[in-house]
């Protein structure tokens, strides 16, 4: 009996020394280098689960409020490009004498088109007597009505001006 127990406890002994070995030369080192990768997982994630959700939930708020900003910004934008298509920067301008018994040239043709061509040409025509004005609308450079030619003129004035 004495024996059986003498060879259980060296067992024993034996299975203790074992495990006590595999711990400090397989396990502790692994378990080191689990801990270091947890670490290097954790302060990735700014404090393990919780903060990685809150994180991400930051994210989240910054990235809708990039998007309601990228919404205003594109509103301003096509407000902006309407009123570039509305702008008035081609202008012609002529003057000239409508009556030979008129001195100077007090009669004008002015053009105020956008840069595609739409717009009004106003003409006024000075006589001793009385002066007269006179609007035509104008679409892709050409006038509505019959032009004279100074309107004429001055449409292609306006269409030559650079924008």
């Amino acid at each position: 009996m004495q024996n059986l127990i003498t060879a259980v406890l060296a067992g024993v002994a034996s299975a203790l020394i074992v495990t006590i070995g595999y711990h400090l030369l397989v396990a502790s080192p692994r378990a080191r280098a689990l801990r270091a990768i947890l670490d290097t997982h954790d302060g990735l994630l700014g404090g393990g689960a919780t903060g990685a959700t809150d994180r991400l939930a930051a994210l989240e708020r910054a990235r809708a409020d990039a998007d309601a900003a990228r919404e205003v910004e594109l509103r301003r934008i096509d407000a902006l490009e309407k009123t570039a298509r509305t702008e008035i920067p081609r202008v012609g301008f002529v003057r000239y004498n409508a009556f030979s018994d008129v001195g100077s040239d007090l009669s004008y043709a002015l053009a105020l088109l956008n840069r595609d061509g739409d717009g009004v040409v106003l003409s006024s025509i000075y006589s001793r007597e009385d002066t007269r004005t006179y609007g035509k609308s104008v679409a892709a450079f050409k006038p509505a009505q019959d032009p004279s030619d100074e309107e004429l003129a001055a449409i292609a004035k306006a269409r030559a001006a650079s924008t």
